[in-house]
């Protein structure tokens, strides 16, 4: 009876150790992108179906990637406000060799349908103005920015990378408001050239 009694508190204590030393490295996985570090890679879909890879718009130039709050049980007026402000400035980003990417979290059931819904106002988005989808938010727990509470998504983050990924600017709010605009991000964007 002692011998089993020591060998199962061997093996819990074994057991336990090792998940001790996975810990860190599933919470370091999920840890928001500091500035100066790497942003993880991903590739998500758009609405329509296309894959977008980080990778190869990193490999066009700087990337200004913004998550928005998605669709949180209906359309956030501030999200349409950043993102009509973002396209409105395309050609500026453009001029300066970067991509703008933002993504569109929520519960996977009709996101393609509520992103489409979001972007009802634009004729033709601009080629350097991409729209992806985060179904079940894949990529938002990735990333850290999960804002679990009732009637939300995402933090609303925006973040410019370099080409080689590293994070040189991020913003992310705990609130509706306070978004970056795309004139700040243009100005961290000449300052990081």
């Amino acid at each position: 009876m002692f011998l089993l009694s020591r060998s199962a508190s061997l093996i819990r204590a074994t057991l336990l150790g090792a998940l001790a030393l996975c810990l860190p490295a599933v919470h370091a996985q999920n840890a928001t992108p500091q500035v100066g570090s790497k942003a993880p890679g991903f590739t998500l879909k758009t609405p329509e179906g296309a894959e977008v890879s980080l990778h190869g718009l990193l490999e066009q130039g700087p990337v200004v990637l913004i998550v928005l709050r998605g669709y949180p049980g209906y359309q956030c007026p501030y999200c349409q406000r950043q993102a009509h402000d973002f396209e409105a400035h395309a050609a500026d980003f453009a001029a300066k060799g970067a991509q703008l990417l933002l993504v569109y979290p929520g519960p996977a059931g009709n996101l393609a349908q509520h992103a489409q819904e979001f972007l009802e106002h634009a004729q033709q988005l601009p080629s350097n103005y991409h729209l992806v989808i985060d179904p079940d938010y894949v990529f938002t727990n990735l990333y850290g920015l999960r804002w679990d509470a009732p009637a939300e998504t995402a933090y609303p983050s925006t973040f410019l990378l370099s080409r080689d990924g590293t994070v040189t600017h991020r913003k992310i709010s705990h609130e509706h408001g306070d978004r970056t605009t795309a004139a700040e991000v243009l100005t961290e964007l000449d300052k990081a050239m």
